[in-house]
Protein backbone atom coordinates (compact mmCIF):
# COMPACT_ATOMS: atom_id res chain seq x y z
CA UNK A 1 0.00 0.00 0.00
CA UNK A 2 1.56 3.55 -1.10
CA UNK A 3 1.94 5.54 2.00
CA UNK A 4 0.06 8.87 1.71
CA UNK A 5 0.27 10.36 5.07
CA UNK A 6 3.58 11.43 6.48
CA UNK A 7 3.35 13.71 9.47
CA UNK A 8 3.35 10.81 11.78
CA UNK A 9 7.32 10.73 10.87
CA UNK A 10 7.67 14.23 11.99
CA UNK A 11 7.40 14.72 15.97
CA UNK A 12 7.15 18.39 16.12
CA UNK A 13 3.87 17.96 13.71
CA UNK A 14 2.28 15.36 16.30
CA UNK A 15 2.38 17.97 19.26
CA UNK A 16 -1.03 20.07 20.55
CA UNK A 17 -1.05 23.12 21.57
CA UNK A 18 -2.63 24.65 24.63
CA UNK A 19 -6.40 24.22 22.67
CA UNK A 20 -5.41 20.91 21.57
CA UNK A 21 -4.47 21.92 18.17
CA UNK A 22 -1.57 20.59 16.07
CA UNK A 23 0.11 23.20 14.27
CA UNK A 24 -0.58 23.67 10.63
CA UNK A 25 2.81 24.67 9.54
CA UNK A 26 2.76 25.92 6.19
CA UNK A 27 6.14 27.75 6.58
CA UNK A 28 8.42 25.06 4.75
CA UNK A 29 10.39 27.55 2.12
CA UNK A 30 11.84 28.58 5.87
CA UNK A 31 12.79 25.97 6.88
CA UNK A 32 11.84 22.37 7.11
CA UNK A 33 10.74 19.93 10.43
CA UNK A 34 12.76 16.77 11.11
CA UNK A 35 11.71 13.21 10.78
CA UNK A 36 12.36 10.71 13.56
CA UNK A 37 15.09 9.01 10.91
CA UNK A 38 17.12 12.10 11.13
CA UNK A 39 16.52 12.97 14.82
CA UNK A 40 17.81 9.34 15.67
CA UNK A 41 20.94 9.54 13.37
CA UNK A 42 22.02 12.30 14.99
CA UNK A 43 20.79 11.16 18.69
CA UNK A 44 23.16 8.02 17.64
CA UNK A 45 26.29 9.93 16.49
CA UNK A 46 26.37 12.11 19.64
CA UNK A 47 25.47 8.41 21.50
CA UNK A 48 28.31 6.33 20.31
CA UNK A 49 31.05 7.56 17.77
CA UNK A 50 31.26 11.59 18.50
CA UNK A 51 34.90 12.24 17.31
CA UNK A 52 36.13 14.58 14.78
CA UNK A 53 36.28 13.22 10.96
CA UNK A 54 39.32 12.97 9.21
CA UNK A 55 41.35 13.69 12.57
CA UNK A 56 42.19 10.61 14.63
CA UNK A 57 43.40 6.76 13.82
CA UNK A 58 41.07 5.26 16.95
CA UNK A 59 37.64 3.51 16.50
CA UNK A 60 35.19 6.28 16.91
CA UNK A 61 36.90 8.86 14.66
CA UNK A 62 37.80 6.54 11.68
CA UNK A 63 33.79 5.61 12.50
CA UNK A 64 32.78 9.35 11.54
CA UNK A 65 35.29 9.88 8.37
CA UNK A 66 33.75 6.71 6.89
CA UNK A 67 29.93 8.02 7.52
CA UNK A 68 31.08 11.94 6.82
CA UNK A 69 32.41 10.52 3.54
CA UNK A 70 29.82 8.41 2.49
CA UNK A 71 27.33 11.17 3.10
CA UNK A 72 29.42 13.01 0.45
CA UNK A 73 28.75 10.42 -2.05
CA UNK A 74 24.92 9.87 -1.33
CA UNK A 75 24.77 14.09 -1.88
CA UNK A 76 26.33 13.30 -5.49
CA UNK A 77 24.14 10.48 -6.10
CA UNK A 78 21.46 13.10 -5.17
CA UNK A 79 21.76 15.60 -7.28
CA UNK A 80 23.38 13.89 -9.78
CA UNK A 81 27.11 14.99 -9.51
CA UNK A 82 29.87 12.75 -11.84
CA UNK A 83 32.01 12.70 -8.87
CA UNK A 84 31.89 12.99 -4.96
CA UNK A 85 34.82 15.05 -4.85
CA UNK A 86 32.65 17.74 -6.88
CA UNK A 87 30.55 18.03 -2.88
CA UNK A 88 32.32 20.56 -0.63
CA UNK A 89 30.30 20.47 2.81
CA UNK A 90 29.38 23.71 3.57
CA UNK A 91 27.10 25.95 6.49
CA UNK A 92 24.45 26.17 3.90
CA UNK A 93 23.09 28.19 1.08
CA UNK A 94 24.35 31.40 1.48
CA UNK A 95 27.88 30.05 2.64
CA UNK A 96 28.36 28.16 -0.73
CA UNK A 97 27.06 30.79 -2.61
CA UNK A 98 29.97 33.89 -0.82
CA UNK A 99 32.69 30.35 -1.18
CA UNK A 100 31.91 30.41 -5.23
CA UNK A 101 31.57 34.46 -5.55
CA UNK A 102 34.95 35.15 -3.64
CA UNK A 103 36.96 31.81 -4.59
CA UNK A 104 36.22 31.81 -8.30
CA UNK A 105 34.26 35.09 -8.63
CA UNK A 106 37.02 37.71 -7.53
CA UNK A 107 39.48 35.09 -9.85
CA UNK A 108 37.51 35.27 -13.34
CA UNK A 109 35.89 38.63 -13.13
CA UNK A 110 37.72 42.17 -13.87
CA UNK A 111 37.25 45.48 -15.08
CA UNK A 112 34.34 45.75 -18.03
CA UNK A 113 33.14 42.46 -16.75
CA UNK A 114 29.43 41.51 -16.33
CA UNK A 115 27.44 39.20 -14.06
CA UNK A 116 24.00 38.22 -14.60
CA UNK A 117 21.32 37.40 -12.17
CA UNK A 118 17.84 37.54 -11.69
CA UNK A 119 15.07 40.25 -9.85
CA UNK A 120 14.25 37.13 -8.46
CA UNK A 121 16.77 36.33 -6.16
CA UNK A 122 17.08 35.56 -2.58
CA UNK A 123 19.50 38.37 -0.66
CA UNK A 124 21.99 35.47 -0.32
CA UNK A 125 22.03 35.17 -4.31
CA UNK A 126 22.09 39.16 -4.68
CA UNK A 127 24.63 40.41 -1.77
CA UNK A 128 27.74 38.88 -2.96
CA UNK A 129 27.25 39.59 -6.26
CA UNK A 130 26.73 42.98 -5.32
CA UNK A 131 29.97 43.22 -3.82
CA UNK A 132 31.89 41.21 -6.83
CA UNK A 133 30.84 44.06 -8.86
CA UNK A 134 31.99 46.51 -6.85
CA UNK A 135 35.45 44.95 -6.03
CA UNK A 136 36.13 44.01 -9.44
CA UNK A 137 34.45 46.98 -11.45
CA UNK A 138 32.22 44.60 -13.21
CA UNK A 139 28.74 45.40 -13.70
CA UNK A 140 25.78 44.24 -12.71
CA UNK A 141 22.37 43.33 -14.64
CA UNK A 142 19.24 41.99 -13.81
CA UNK A 143 16.79 39.06 -15.72
CA UNK A 144 13.19 40.21 -15.42
CA UNK A 145 10.91 37.63 -14.72
CA UNK A 146 7.43 37.15 -16.88
CA UNK A 147 4.15 37.76 -15.56
CA UNK A 148 4.10 34.94 -14.50
CA UNK A 149 7.52 34.92 -12.54
CA UNK A 150 9.31 32.99 -14.43
CA UNK A 151 12.64 34.14 -15.89
CA UNK A 152 12.27 32.95 -19.79
CA UNK A 153 14.97 31.55 -21.85
CA UNK A 154 14.03 34.76 -24.38
CA UNK A 155 14.90 36.93 -22.03
CA UNK A 156 18.33 35.59 -20.95
CA UNK A 157 18.96 35.58 -24.46
CA UNK A 158 18.44 39.13 -25.17
CA UNK A 159 21.04 40.09 -21.31
CA UNK A 160 23.57 37.58 -21.90
CA UNK A 161 26.43 39.08 -24.24
CA UNK A 162 30.13 38.04 -24.59
CA UNK A 163 31.71 40.22 -20.98
CA UNK A 164 29.12 37.71 -19.37
CA UNK A 165 31.41 35.73 -17.30
CA UNK A 166 28.88 34.30 -14.07
CA UNK A 167 25.21 33.85 -14.60
CA UNK A 168 23.20 33.22 -10.98
CA UNK A 169 20.13 32.48 -10.69
CA UNK A 170 17.58 30.62 -8.63
CA UNK A 171 16.04 27.69 -9.68
CA UNK A 172 12.61 27.94 -7.77
CA UNK A 173 11.72 31.49 -6.03
CA UNK A 174 11.35 31.65 -2.56
CA UNK A 175 8.76 34.00 -3.34
CA UNK A 176 6.48 32.94 -6.12
CA UNK A 177 7.50 29.36 -6.31
CA UNK A 178 8.22 29.38 -9.66
CA UNK A 179 10.42 27.18 -11.62
CA UNK A 180 12.82 28.26 -13.90
CA UNK A 181 14.05 26.64 -17.34
CA UNK A 182 17.60 26.66 -16.13
CA UNK A 183 18.57 23.64 -18.90
CA UNK A 184 17.49 26.27 -21.41
CA UNK A 185 19.45 29.30 -19.86
CA UNK A 186 22.49 27.37 -18.92
CA UNK A 187 22.73 26.73 -22.42
CA UNK A 188 22.61 30.23 -23.70
CA UNK A 189 24.72 31.10 -20.99
CA UNK A 190 28.07 28.69 -22.11
CA UNK A 191 27.74 30.02 -25.54
CA UNK A 192 28.69 32.71 -24.13
CA UNK A 193 31.78 31.91 -21.87
CA UNK A 194 29.86 32.07 -18.75
CA UNK A 195 29.54 30.35 -15.68
CA UNK A 196 26.33 29.22 -14.36
CA UNK A 197 25.46 29.13 -10.42
CA UNK A 198 22.18 27.41 -9.79
CA UNK A 199 20.52 28.68 -6.11
CA UNK A 200 19.08 25.23 -5.25
CA UNK A 201 17.52 26.22 -1.79
CA UNK A 202 14.08 25.91 -3.16
CA UNK A 203 14.41 23.06 -5.59
CA UNK A 204 16.32 20.47 -4.71
CA UNK A 205 14.07 19.52 -1.09
CA UNK A 206 10.71 19.56 -3.69
CA UNK A 207 11.71 18.28 -7.18
CA UNK A 208 14.40 15.78 -9.01
CA UNK A 209 17.17 17.96 -9.75
CA UNK A 210 20.44 16.65 -11.61
CA UNK A 211 23.63 18.53 -11.90
CA UNK A 212 24.57 17.18 -15.47
CA UNK A 213 20.99 17.63 -17.00
CA UNK A 214 20.96 20.72 -15.98
CA UNK A 215 24.44 21.31 -16.78
CA UNK A 216 25.25 24.30 -14.18
CA UNK A 217 28.73 24.77 -13.10
CA UNK A 218 28.01 25.53 -9.79
CA UNK A 219 24.99 24.60 -7.36
CA UNK A 220 24.32 25.63 -3.88
CA UNK A 221 21.40 24.39 -1.17
CA UNK A 222 20.85 23.78 2.70
CA UNK A 223 20.49 20.94 4.49
CA UNK A 224 17.58 22.35 6.84
CA UNK A 225 15.44 23.24 4.15
CA UNK A 226 15.35 19.33 3.38
CA UNK A 227 14.49 17.56 6.41
CA UNK A 228 17.84 17.77 7.74
CA UNK A 229 20.01 19.87 10.76
CA UNK A 230 20.85 23.55 10.27
CA UNK A 231 24.16 24.56 9.88
CA UNK A 232 25.15 22.81 6.76
CA UNK A 233 24.81 23.30 3.33
CA UNK A 234 26.02 21.98 0.18
CA UNK A 235 28.38 23.34 -2.75
CA UNK A 236 28.38 21.59 -6.08
CA UNK A 237 31.03 22.54 -8.47
CA UNK A 238 32.44 20.78 -11.61
CA UNK A 239 35.82 19.46 -10.56
CA UNK A 240 37.63 21.94 -13.26
CA UNK A 241 36.66 24.87 -11.41
CA UNK A 242 36.86 23.68 -7.88
CA UNK A 243 40.63 22.75 -8.86
CA UNK A 244 41.19 26.38 -10.16
CA UNK A 245 39.78 27.97 -7.02
CA UNK A 246 41.73 28.90 -3.77
CA UNK A 247 40.22 27.56 -0.65
CA UNK A 248 38.40 30.97 1.52
CA UNK A 249 38.35 30.19 4.98
CA UNK A 250 42.14 29.28 5.97
CA UNK A 251 42.85 27.02 9.11
CA UNK A 252 43.55 23.10 10.25
CA UNK A 253 42.83 19.99 8.21
CA UNK A 254 43.21 21.37 4.42
CA UNK A 255 47.20 21.18 4.24
CA UNK A 256 49.35 18.97 2.75
CA UNK A 257 52.22 20.90 3.89
CA UNK A 258 52.96 24.11 5.98
CA UNK A 259 56.04 25.62 6.48
CA UNK A 260 57.08 29.21 8.06
CA UNK A 261 56.55 31.37 4.58
CA UNK A 262 54.77 28.02 2.43
CA UNK A 263 51.55 26.04 2.04
CA UNK A 264 50.73 23.52 -0.10
CA UNK A 265 46.81 22.88 0.01
CA UNK A 266 44.81 19.48 -0.38
CA UNK A 267 42.87 18.78 -3.19
CA UNK A 268 39.28 19.58 -3.52
CA UNK A 269 37.26 19.31 -1.93
CA UNK A 270 38.59 19.07 1.04
CA UNK A 271 40.70 22.73 0.75
CA UNK A 272 37.50 24.14 1.22
CA UNK A 273 36.73 22.49 4.48
CA UNK A 274 38.56 24.43 7.31
CA UNK A 275 38.39 23.96 11.03
CA UNK A 276 36.16 21.47 12.86
CA UNK A 277 33.45 20.21 10.52
CA UNK A 278 29.31 19.87 11.39
CA UNK A 279 29.83 16.19 11.42
CA UNK A 280 26.27 15.99 12.95
CA UNK A 281 24.95 18.24 10.61
CA UNK A 282 26.48 15.97 7.69
CA UNK A 283 25.37 12.96 8.97
CA UNK A 284 21.86 14.21 9.55
CA UNK A 285 22.10 15.09 6.04
CA UNK A 286 23.00 11.86 4.93
CA UNK A 287 19.79 10.12 6.93
CA UNK A 288 17.17 12.86 5.25
CA UNK A 289 19.09 11.85 2.18
CA UNK A 290 17.68 7.91 2.81
CA UNK A 291 14.30 9.17 3.83
CA UNK A 292 13.65 11.35 1.02
CA UNK A 293 15.27 8.83 -1.40
CA UNK A 294 12.88 6.34 0.36
CA UNK A 295 10.00 8.31 -0.27
CA UNK A 296 11.00 9.44 -4.05
CA UNK A 297 11.14 12.64 -5.33
CA UNK A 298 9.03 12.32 -8.13
CA UNK A 299 6.13 10.98 -5.44
CA UNK A 300 7.09 14.24 -3.78
CA UNK A 301 6.76 16.67 -6.69
CA UNK A 302 3.57 14.54 -7.52
CA UNK A 303 2.34 15.33 -4.04
CA UNK A 304 3.00 18.57 -4.02
CA UNK A 305 1.80 19.65 -7.30
CA UNK A 306 -1.86 18.05 -5.73
CA UNK A 307 -1.58 20.04 -2.54
CA UNK A 308 -0.82 22.94 -4.56
CA UNK A 309 -3.47 22.94 -6.97
CA UNK A 310 -5.66 22.20 -3.88
CA UNK A 311 -4.28 25.36 -2.10
CA UNK A 312 -4.57 27.54 -5.06
CA UNK A 313 -8.10 26.70 -5.31
CA UNK A 314 -9.15 27.74 -1.70
CA UNK A 315 -7.11 30.55 -1.42
CA UNK A 316 -9.04 32.09 -4.62
CA UNK A 317 -12.28 31.54 -2.75
CA UNK A 318 -11.15 33.96 -0.20
CA UNK A 319 -12.89 37.15 -0.68
CA UNK A 320 -9.86 40.24 -0.74
CA UNK A 321 -7.14 37.96 -1.60
CA UNK A 322 -4.30 38.50 -4.32
CA UNK A 323 -1.85 35.94 -5.19
CA UNK A 324 0.95 36.40 -6.63
CA UNK A 325 3.31 35.00 -9.74
CA UNK A 326 1.52 32.29 -11.78
CA UNK A 327 1.27 28.72 -13.38
CA UNK A 328 1.05 25.18 -12.66
CA UNK A 329 1.96 22.06 -12.70
CA UNK A 330 6.08 21.96 -13.66
CA UNK A 331 6.28 25.29 -13.59
CA UNK A 332 5.82 26.10 -9.85
CA UNK A 333 5.74 24.64 -6.36
CA UNK A 334 3.91 24.61 -3.33
CA UNK A 335 4.98 28.24 -2.94
CA UNK A 336 2.28 30.81 -2.77
CA UNK A 337 2.60 35.03 -1.77
CA UNK A 338 -0.71 36.34 -1.16
CA UNK A 339 -2.26 39.77 0.63
CA UNK A 340 -5.61 40.32 1.77
CA UNK A 341 -6.72 43.70 0.93
CA UNK A 342 -6.35 46.50 3.59
CA UNK A 343 -4.56 44.56 5.62
CA UNK A 344 -0.81 44.46 6.46
CA UNK A 345 0.84 40.89 5.88
CA UNK A 346 2.28 41.26 9.57
CA UNK A 347 -1.00 41.53 10.81
CA UNK A 348 -2.82 38.72 9.13
CA UNK A 349 0.33 36.42 9.68
CA UNK A 350 -0.91 37.03 13.30
CA UNK A 351 -3.96 36.31 13.31
CA UNK A 352 -3.27 33.20 11.69
CA UNK A 353 -0.89 32.11 14.36
CA UNK A 354 -4.05 32.76 16.98
CA UNK A 355 -5.53 29.55 14.63
CA UNK A 356 -2.34 27.34 15.02
CA UNK A 357 -1.32 28.17 11.48
CA UNK A 358 2.09 29.04 10.75
CA UNK A 359 3.12 31.03 7.69
CA UNK A 360 5.62 33.85 6.79
CA UNK A 361 4.93 37.33 6.30
CA UNK A 362 7.55 39.75 5.51
CA UNK A 363 9.82 40.81 2.41
CA UNK A 364 11.16 37.20 2.77
CA UNK A 365 14.98 38.55 1.62
CA UNK A 366 13.85 39.37 -2.07
CA UNK A 367 13.21 42.99 -1.81
CA UNK A 368 14.18 44.17 -5.37
CA UNK A 369 11.61 41.11 -5.94
CA UNK A 370 9.18 43.22 -3.94
CA UNK A 371 10.12 46.89 -5.45
CA UNK A 372 9.04 44.88 -8.68
CA UNK A 373 5.86 43.54 -7.66
CA UNK A 374 4.99 47.10 -6.27
CA UNK A 375 4.33 45.58 -2.63
CA UNK A 376 6.54 45.94 0.72
CA UNK A 377 5.51 42.68 1.95
CA UNK A 378 3.36 39.78 1.23
CA UNK A 379 2.17 36.68 3.23
CA UNK A 380 3.64 33.22 2.30
CA UNK A 381 2.68 30.03 2.61
CA UNK A 382 5.19 27.10 1.56
CA UNK A 383 4.01 23.24 1.42
CA UNK A 384 5.61 20.24 1.79
CA UNK A 385 4.91 17.00 1.34
CA UNK A 386 3.49 15.78 5.14
CA UNK A 387 1.52 18.84 4.87
CA UNK A 388 -2.83 17.66 4.24
CA UNK A 389 -5.55 19.14 2.58
CA UNK A 390 -6.84 19.67 6.25
CA UNK A 391 -3.49 22.37 6.72
CA UNK A 392 -5.24 23.91 3.85
CA UNK A 393 -8.42 23.93 4.35
CA UNK A 394 -7.22 25.03 8.44
CA UNK A 395 -5.25 28.34 6.47
CA UNK A 396 -8.29 29.21 4.23
CA UNK A 397 -11.05 28.95 7.14
CA UNK A 398 -8.40 31.18 9.41
CA UNK A 399 -7.69 33.88 6.40
CA UNK A 400 -11.58 34.27 6.30
CA UNK A 401 -11.64 35.78 9.65
CA UNK A 402 -8.79 38.36 9.18
CA UNK A 403 -10.43 41.49 8.42
CA UNK A 404 -13.42 40.73 11.08
CA UNK A 405 -10.75 40.47 13.91
CA UNK A 406 -8.74 43.85 13.02
CA UNK A 407 -12.14 46.01 13.00
CA UNK A 408 -12.13 45.76 9.20
CA UNK A 409 -15.08 44.55 8.40
CA UNK A 410 -16.18 41.33 6.66
CA UNK A 411 -14.23 39.38 4.13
Amino acid sequence: MVKTDYKGDFPLLLQKDGQGRAIAYLDNAATTQKPRPVIDAVRTYYETYNANPHRGAYDISVRVTEAFEEVRGKVARFIGAADPEEIVFTAGTTDSINLAALSYGEQAVGQGDEILISVLEHHSNLLPWQRLARRTGATLHYLIPDESGRITAEEAAQKLTPRTKIVAITHVSNVLGCVNPIRDIAALAHEKGAVVLLDAAQSAPHIPVDVQALDVDFLAFSGHKLLAPAGVGILYGKKELLRRMEPLRLGGGIVEEVTQQTVRYLDAPWKFEAGTQNAEGVIGLGAAIDYLEEVGMPAIQEIEGRLTRYALEKLSGVSGIRLYGGGTGGTRTGIISFNIDGVHPHDTATVLASHGVAVRAGHHCAQPLMAHMGVNATCRMSLYFYNTEEDIDRLAAALKTVRGVLGLGPQ
